[in-house]
């Protein structure tokens, strides 16, 4: 039997309060702990977006108790595929990392209802990109 060591995915904001906490959350449900999660913000808030976790909550995911971290050197080390969400140039790059730009409407200051439309887009390429890092 072959052991393969878990991918890790490093999601990536400005704040670390809404789009990448909600993708971390999609990501570690969806995954069944087949994924090593991280999420960071460039620039993180003191607390998570409470209109996003409340969209989450409405999926059956807490990100109630998650903190925003920032972004380090380190993070981006450990990860395997690194997924920004509009923090643009200050991301550290690596050689060899797989890179996404998701470009997604910030959820800061927006209702429930445009919360739900981000966090259901966030939902569908989580999903597509599970597809992709795991061979079954």
């Amino acid at each position: 039997m072959t052991i393969i060591n878990k991918p890790t995915v490093l999601f990536v904001c400005v704040h670390n309060a809404g789009r990448s906490q909600m993708a971390a959350g999609f990501m570690n449900q969806l995954s069944g702990g087949r994924v090593e999660v991280l999420s960071a913000g460039s620039a993180p808030k003191e607390t998570i977006n409470p209109i996003a976790i409340e969209a989450m909550a409405e999926e059956g995911i807490d990100i109630s108790t998650e903190v925003p971290k920032i972004l380090t050197t380190q993070a981006v080390q450990e990860s395997d595929v690194v997924i920004t969400m509009g923090c643009g140039d200050t991301c550290p790059f690596f050689p060899g990392k797989r890179y996404e730009d998701w470009v997604l409407e910030d959820p800061a200051g927006q209702g429930i209802e445009q919360v739900r439309v981000i966090r259901d887009e966030i939902k569908r390429r989580v999903t597509e990109l599970l597809k992709e890092i795991l061979i079954d």
